[in-house]
């Protein structure tokens, strides 16, 4: 491998929308739990963090800025360098402005990138609905707020769709990609389906591959072989093992991650070479 392959984007994902306490009791919910499971994984090699926030009180998904700013603030209270995506996720809130909130924060608060699905899709129980018109409005202001698209992408159809943002000026390069495999109405977890997705990707864009719960290892570890980025942790699986026995800790699915990258040669981005990578500043 060159120089340029032996390093990796390596994405947390701590929290999600779906996990719950009932589901596992490693899920980090309150905003200082999400505060020091990011700094730990950050110093397991984590270079970038996909944010979800949730009610303190009630444990649901919330769009709340507040929240999302409390997150944010701890983090970089103690690591200002660390990238942090907040998520404008259309899969629990359909109207622009609870999806766009999180944008509006500044100073100290505000998110290098804030995630953009690239289509509606349907999940095995529940829909996350992403209109073009909804697309185009989140990547405007985006653009307004001087926030870079952490872009996730769970077919074909959204890369390609991609393109035709980029064409518009509605997303700048270099542009991230975060290709989500195994979901079961979009691309399937294999080798084919993830080489597809790279192939077709807008050239010189940064990638990192996940897996949907008991495919998150494989594609894990597929992406590492094939020189991408990961994306990892409980937002996506909660279990350790295939046979879904043992409940995972945010930290033992970033150690395997790294332990596997290392055997293959491959470690992490510092964080600022992660910055420099994404063309973020500040």
């Amino acid at each position: 491998m060159d120089d340029f392959d032996s390093r990796f984007i390596l994405n947390f994902t701590p929290t999600g929308m779906i996990p719950t306490r009932e589901m596992t009791p490693h899920i980090p919910i309150q905003p200082d739990e999400i505060i020091a499971e990011v700094i730990e994984a950050a110093r397991l090699g984590v270079n970038m963090v996909h944010l979800h926030a949730r009610d303190p009180k009630t444990g649901e998904p919330t769009y709340k800025k507040e929240i999302y700013s409390r997150i944010i603030s701890g983090i970089r209270e103690q690591n200002k360098d660390l990238v942090i995506t907040a998520s404008t996720s259309g899969r629990n809130f359909s109207d622009f402005d609870k999806r766009a909130e999180v944008l509006d924060l500044t100073g100290d608060a505000k998110p290098d990138m804030g995630s953009l699905t690239l289509s509606s899709l349907n999940f095995n129980k529940q829909a996350s609905i992403n209109t073009p018109e909804m697309i185009r409005m989140l990547a405007e202001k985006m653009i307004q707020k001087g926030i870079k698209p952490e872009l996730e992408a769970f077919d074909l159809g959204m890369i390609n769709y991609a393109k035709y943002l980029i064409r518009k000026g509605l997303i700048k390069p270099p542009c991230y990609f975060n290709l989500i495999l195994g979901n079961i109405a979009c691309a399937q977890a294999d080798m084919l389906s993830l080489g597809l997705m790279v192939k077709e990707l807008p050239e010189g864009s940064p990638w990192s591959a996940g897996g949907i719960g008991q495919w998150q290892l494989r594609m894990n570890a597929m992406s590492l072989v094939a020189g991408g980025g990961v994306r990892v942790g409980l937002e996506d699986n909660i279990y350790y093992d295939r046979q879904r026995t043992v409940l995972a800790l945010n930290k033992s699915l970033i150690e395997r991650v790294v332990g596997i990258a290392e055997v293959l040669g491959r470690k992490p981005y510092t964080h600022k070479e992660t910055r420099d990578l994404l063309g973020l500043t500040g």
